[in-house]
């Protein structure tokens, strides 16, 4: 909900709650390795389009940070900001935080292994069109992956 999620990442607590603040540590800050695993959780349930917006505001973050995600920014809501804003004390880089573009590529993509193969099964937000990964290795050997947008995605039920 609009609550949670500021448009940068998915806040630690929604701003409607009365202890939220936006600069507070666990109490409204968006932590970018938090952020890649709720969006690789909502995508294994379902949920794609709704892991490729997370993942969207992430990477968009990340360059405001110069490509070094801290470990946590500020939980202001985007429509207030034009860029996401600093957590005073915040690590950076950190190495968590490091690995989320990692686990939220794989979310976009939908790389899967299973058995001798890389399943894919890509979705991507609004604003990145096309991503290649080429020669990816494995116990599958050396296979590519592809992304490219091409339009609303049906709903499947989550069973």
């Amino acid at each position: 909900s609009p609550a949670m999620f500021s448009g940068w990442g998915v806040r630690t607590l929604a701003n409607t709650e009365a202890r939220y603040n936006p600069v507070g540590y666990h109490v409204g800050t968006v932590w970018p390795f938090d952020n890649s695993i709720i969006a690789w959780g909502l995508s294994r349930y379902g949920f794609r389009e709704e892991a490729a917006r997370i993942a969207e505001g992430i990477i968009q973050a990340s360059t405001h940070f110069q490509g070094r995600l801290p470990e946590a920014f500020a939980g202001y809501d985007r429509a207030l900001t034009n860029y996401p804003v600093e957590y005073p004390t915040a690590c950076s880089p950190q190495g968590w935080s490091a690995g989320a573009p990692l686990l939220l590529l794989r979310t976009m993509l939908g790389l899967d292994p299973h058995e001798n193969h890389l399943a894919t099964d890509p979705v991507l937000p609004p604003s990145i069109n096309r991503i290649e990964l080429v020669d990816i290795p494995g116990r599958w050997g050396r296979a590519s992956a592809f992304g490219l947008r091409t339009g609303k995605r049906k709903r499947h039920p989550v069973r």
